[in-house]
């Protein structure tokens, strides 16, 4: 027995010693895991040894920058440049759009046009539409791929695309869309000549376990159609009614179709995944996009475990600290970190409208406890909280001042911060922005507010219990 305990205390120690070591680790997640290990010991260490690390390992990071140098070396002249700047961006706007472009050196372009899906029927049709007239290639990337009427319209597209000569890669998270991997579709989709992948598989739990952790995932959306056009948004490849999680339906999400350069920028971005993926050398310029004459400024945006720490939660409060007038977010996942947390009371307190408009009833338990715990102090500091109640609310838009705009797979969350695989493309357009912005409206005519005396009745023990999840969000 004592020598049970010896070892079990030496497993404690190593465990928070390495937390100590780490230097990527902000003072409040690294005091939450101290915190774990102390109050759970045998569960602690258990969780940090699955969830702890955050890190897709020394050759994760090395891939991803020999992919990305190479990118560079044969896509110059579609990342964009830094010194074009000051010809395409409000100066009030250049430092957000001068740092998005540093995390993956994608530039804006101008020459971009885009129209904004009405709803998800819309969304199926015109992507259907697109695939079906497509003459040279078609790419695909979803993070949930579900075996629905959606998800089934895109495989059956795709096998007819191929079937005419289409060149149709297919690629989907290994957890998120676990089943469709494993079914009779996925296997007629290879059948019918489309090329599959899977991002980060689950094939081999136990060697993920050891040298990463399992649940950094690919939370991409992206759909990349001849170079010409690419949709991006929060929308996965699955019906509103979201099977697997029917109770919380349905999901209003946002899609958005652009043309322009932006397209070939988010086609390198599905180019880097798919020879993560895979291995292959794929030649991402095949058709590369042609801007229009009199379209917007804009560019492409990805995150995750490879990119550079914290380079999400400053992108966002960059841009915050731009903002003049009016700042209007929706994201159905808030649990920010403190430079996000304190970006936005600062924007609220020197006189900018913030506006945060979340989901009423969340998927998550835990997700919805930790984000009610910073109600107080947003209102506190001026910002205006509502309430989606027709639904699930899983559309992640940014507006800024009536002109700039960010959309994508990004929540606002630990999770989209450190551990995802993201995609967004940041915009400067007053007509897209202001779609964006009217939709934004309705979601907020579709809500309900949190006022200051809403949060001041809640019963002491549900402020307690929000406090204790919140506490110990950078371990979830």
């Amino acid at each position: 027995m004592n020598i049970l305990l010896i070892l079990h205390a030496l497993v404690v120690v190593g465990f928070t010693l390495r937390i100590l070591m780490r230097s990527n680790l902000s003072p409040p997640a690294r005091l939450a895991w101290i915190v774990v290990l102390g109050v759970l010991p045998v569960a602690g260490t258990v969780v940090y040894f699955l969830f702890g690390e955050d890190e897709i390992g020394k050759t994760g990071r090395a891939a991803r920058t020999e992919i990305f140098d190479r990118i560079r070396t044969d896509a110059a002249p579609i990342m964009g440049n830094a010194d074009d700047l000051p010809t395409l961006i409000d100066p009030l706007y250049q430092p957000a759009f001068a740092y998005c472009g540093s995390i993956n050196g994608f530039y804006p372009m101008a020459g971009n046009t885009a129209q904004l899906m009405a709803d998800a029927a819309d969304t199926r049709r015109h992507m259907i539409a697109d695939i079906d007239a497509a003459s040279d290639h078609v790419h695909v990337l979803f993070y949930i791929w579900l075996e629905d009427d959606t998800g089934t319209d895109l495989a059956e597209a795709l096998m007819r695309a191929a079937q005419r000569g289409v060149t149709c890669r297919a690629m989907a998270d290994g957890m998120g869309s676990r089943v469709m991997i494993r079914s009779k579709l996925w296997q007629r989709m290879a059948d019918a000549g489309v090329q599959l992948a899977v991002a980060l598989p689950l094939s081999n739990p136990v060697r993920t376990m050891l040298f990463s952790r399992i649940d950094l995932r690919n939370h991409r959306k992206i759909t990349v159609i001849d170079g010409a056009i690419t949709y991006c948004g929060s929308r996965n490849s699955a019906d509103p009614e979201f099977r697997v999680k029917a109770k919380f339906a349905p999901w209003v999400d946002i899609m958005v179709r652009f043309q322009g350069p932006v397209v070939a920028q988010n086609q390198l971005l599905f180019a880097s995944d798919w020879i993560r993926a895979t291995g292959e050398k794929l030649d991402p310029l095949a058709i590369p996009a042609t801007p229009s004459a009199e379209g917007f400024a804009a560019q492409v945006m990805g995150d995750g475990p490879t990119e550079r720490h914290g380079a999400m939660p400053q992108l966002f409060s960059t841009l915050l600290a731009n903002a003049r007038r009016e700042v209007t977010i929706s994201t159905p996942y808030f649990v920010p970190d403190a430079t996000v947390m304190d970006a936005l009371c600062a924007t609220a307190k020197r006189g900018v409208s913030v506006t945060l408009i979340f989901p009423m009833v969340n998927d998550s338990w835990i997700v919805a406890a930790a984000s009610h715990s910073y109600y107080r102090r947003l209102v506190e500091a001026g910002c205006v909280i509502h309430e989606f109640t027709d639904g699930l609310l899983h559309a992640k838009t940014l507006t800024i001042d009536g002109k700039v705009s960010m959309i994508g797979s990004s929540n606002l969350d630990l999770r989209s911060f450190d551990l995802n695989y993201e995609n967004n493309i940041l915009l400067q357009d007053a007509e897209l922005t202001r779609d964006i912005r009217t939709r934004q409206q309705d979601y907020i005519s579709r809500s309900a507010p949190v006022t200051f005396a809403d949060i001041s009745a809640w019963p002491f023990y549900r402020v307690i219990w929000n406090n204790i999840i919140a506490t110990i969000g950078p371990v979830l």
